[in-house]
């Protein structure tokens, strides 16, 4: 059984820098790629950004490109996700999550992605 524990959120202002983590457990995730998402009020989930576990291959959503990178720890499971410049709109609940896509693939959709974590709140003040 896949786990998936994120960690990191918080209320910052805008302008300002948050790492998220995502660490997991419960088996090998040589051919999954991480995913990471958002889901404000009253808004569906959205795509923020991905990448494989096996040859870090990333994608971004429009909106996060320049501002937010995603990387890998491999020796210790986990995902990060590096927001700078942090607006208003990037308010949301963020989930981790991982889907087996096939090495070096990632997926950009909910549908992608088997495994969630719990999420973790994201607030931006303007």
């Amino acid at each position: 059984q896949v786990q998936l524990v994120e960690s990191g959120g918080g209320l910052v202002q805008a302008g300002d820098s948050l790492r998220l983590s995502c660490a997991a457990s419960g088996r090998t995730f040589s051919a999954y790629a991480m995913g990471w998402f958002r889901q404000a009020p009253g808004k569906e989930r959205e795509f923020v950004g991905a990448i494989s576990w096996s040859i870090g291959t990333t994608a971004y959503a429009d909106s996060v490109k320049g501002r937010f990178t995603i990387s890998r720890n491999n020796a210790e499971n986990t995902v990060y996700l590096q927001m700078n410049n942090l607006k208003p709109e990037d308010t949301a609940v963020y989930y981790c999550a991982a889907g087996n896509v096939g090495v070096g693939v990632v997926g950009t959709t909910p549908a992608a992605y088997a495994y969630w974590g719990q999420g973790t709140q994201v607030t931006v003040s303007s």
